[in-house]
């Protein structure tokens, strides 16, 4: 077999979706194929330092647990920026508490592709591609166009209304004519012209962050959404005063965390203050004389975007191509439960929202769905992989908004998810982006020789690893929700394992044993898991199935997808190991 390839995983970067990027870079590297794949961590900092790290660093809890070190962050959790200008000894100490500085053009030699899980400006807008383009490192996801089209808002709404005819209502309002307007006006004229609610948009960033809803008549809450989406606080010298000393560093600390926050550095009047306990201290000396603190973000947005509220199911849906370039939709996904929005939280934090495939809606509107995502999927320059939200309305009418080029990777996120009902483990799909995007870049006419080359050298792992499969790893679990939970995270640990295939096996009341196919592994609990085994797989998902069999066929080989059972000799001859979810133990036999 040829030379493992070198997979950089980049996770943190700039952007307030950083932790979200966290979490994907640790997907990355628990799920990533061995048998073709040598994963290389690489941290991204805040402040643009690229630094080769252990992979013991992705499981700590959040980036503020391992950077920047505990002793310098003054009884707060901080982002590097909040320590302020550093000297370089300073910045090297801190660098590599926690692994090795790569210098920007010292990547080439530690890695032979870029698997970028950045999220956010400086990662999804061109800005990291272009890096990579200029060091001749091939790179997941879309090109520059692409990216740079993903991470603009007003831009998307454009090519949408042009792809696919929808007439969604938006306007922008930059921060210059905002501070200077009547906004009792400006509020109602948005209403007159848009209707009501308002949401109001950050254009430029990610995982619903930046986004306020405006559900009351009321110039007050739809001035607080600007100021949220503008990255801006207000703080009044009565409201100071009230708190105590715990209530105050609350505050600090709330304002400091990027999903709910405005983030640090923050700037008044003319001061930068990058640290929240010396913000703390700035307040309570700057409150003596000034009724209100404006405090913004030194990464605030220019200009914010309002659109007129859609009322309906959100949906969203995957794209992936073949290798002539051609885009399939996947299954499209909703989010359901105790929700009123598809936000952050629900995304990323909550444990009553749930996800559905395909979304429930009739057959002609799923067909709706995917026909317009592909129309976008082609006009705003995407490739390799996507990920287009969107509405049914009550009158069933189709909306679609914010492409996004590199999807949150979450082991619950959407497009694994999607993936797995068309029978592509998180492992198998990993693979797919790693080897489209190589086959992507060679499109670009640019370092042919050497793409060429990484192409086929993966194809020929592939086609190795088809010739000589892996002994049969049994992943068994019983019927309840703590072997069910604990058998998700071995059957997706042991997906990239280079000796052991693992088979989902549950052992039911019954007393037999079941084979199950991936796709029932991604239900969020066992009472769907149960729901869904006796349900006949969704006439639209299995066309999406046969839709993609020759792009399954390459990256996977033959999948069965139903559910059957297997006897005790078949259990005994077939499986040359098993992981046992009740005692959480490993027996090789």
């Amino acid at each position: 077999m040829s030379k493992k390839i070198k997979i950089g995983i980049f996770f943190g970067g700039p952007s307030r979706e950083r932790e979200i990027s966290f979490m994907g870079g640790r997907t990355a590297y628990e799920h990533i194929d061995r048998r073709y794949f040598e994963p290389v961590p690489i941290f991204v900092d805040s402040i643009g330092n690229f630094i080769k790290v252990e992979p013991e660093t992705l499981y700590e809890p959040d980036i503020r647990s391992f950077y920047p070190s505990r002793n310098q962050n003054n009884g707060f959790k901080v982002y590097i920026e909040s320590l302020g200008p550093l000297r370089d000894t300073q910045l090297y100490k801190l660098i590599y508490k926690i692994g090795s500085q790569i210098k920007i053009e010292e990547l080439k030699e530690h890695i032979d592709f870029a698997f970028v899980v950045m999220h956010g400006p400086y990662s999804e807008d061109g800005n990291i591609q272009g890096l990579m383009e200029w060091l001749n490192i091939p790179y997941m996801g879309p090109g520059i166009l692409g990216s740079g089209v993903g991470i603009d808002k007003p831009v998307q709404n454009k090519l949408m209304e042009l792809a696919t005819g929808q007439t969604k209502k938006y306007k922008t309002i930059s921060k210059d004519f905002w501070e200077n307007a009547d906004k009792s006006k400006v509020f109602s004229e948005l209403i007159q012209e848009l209707g009501f609610p308002l949401v109001v948009k950050a254009p430029h960033q990610g995982s619903s962050i930046g986004v306020a809803i405006v559900k009351k008549r009321s110039l007050e809450e739809f001035s607080k959404g600007m100021s949220q989406c503008f990255f801006e606080t207000k703080i009044s010298k009565k409201d100071w005063s009230k708190l105590t000393h715990r209530q105050k560093k609350n505050l600090m600390e709330k304002m400091s965390n990027l999903d709910e926050g405005i983030g640090f550095p923050v700037v008044i009047e003319d001061d930068t203050i990058y640290h929240p306990a010396e913000l703390f201290k700035y307040l309570d000396k700057y409150l003596i004389n000034n009724d209100f603190a404006i405090i913004s973000s030194t990464n605030a947005e220019d200009y914010v975007l309002i659109e007129e509220f859609i009322s309906g199911q959100e949906f969203s849906v995957g794209v992936i191509q073949d290798d002539s370039g051609k885009a399939f939709a996947l299954p499209p996904a909703e989010v359901y439960g105790e929700i009123q929005t598809f936000d952050f939280k629900s995304k990323y934090k909550s444990s009553v929202s749930k996800k559905r495939i395909p979304v429930e809606t009739s057959n002609h509107n799923l067909e709706v769905i995917h026909e317009k995502i592909l129309k976008a999927f082609e006009i705003t320059g995407m490739s390799v992989i996507s990920r287009i939200d969107g509405f049914i309305t009550p009158e069933d009418e189709v909306l679609l908004h914010d492409p996004n080029t590199i999807p949150g990777m979450s082991p619950a996120s959407f497009i694994f998810k999607q993936m797995a009902e068309i029978g592509f483990n998180i492992t198998d799909a990993i693979t797919y982006l790693v080897r489209q995007s190589v086959r992507e870049r060679i499109r670009s006419g640019k370092n042919i020789k050497s793409l060429r080359d990484l192409l086929k050298s993966i194809d020929e792992m592939i086609m190795t690893a088809k010739q000589n499969p892996r002994k049969k790893l049994a992943v068994l679990f019983g019927e309840n929700e703590e072997e069910y939970s604990t058998a998700r995270k071995a059957y997706g640990k042991y997906g990239g394992n280079e000796e052991y295939e693992p088979v989902a096996i549950c052992a039911a009341k019954n007393g037999g044993k079941y084979r199950i196919p991936l796709n029932l592994m991604f239900k969020p609990d066992i009472m769907e898991f149960g729901m869904s085994i006796g349900k006949p797989k969704h006439p639209f998902i299995q066309k999406n199935i046969d839709q993609v069999a020759a792009i399954r066929e390459f990256y996977v080989g033959n999948v069965d997808f139903n559910v059957f059972k297997v006897s005790e000799d078949e259990f005994v001859r077939n499986y040359q190991a098993v992981y046992d979810c009740s005692k959480q133990n490993l027996e090789i036999r």
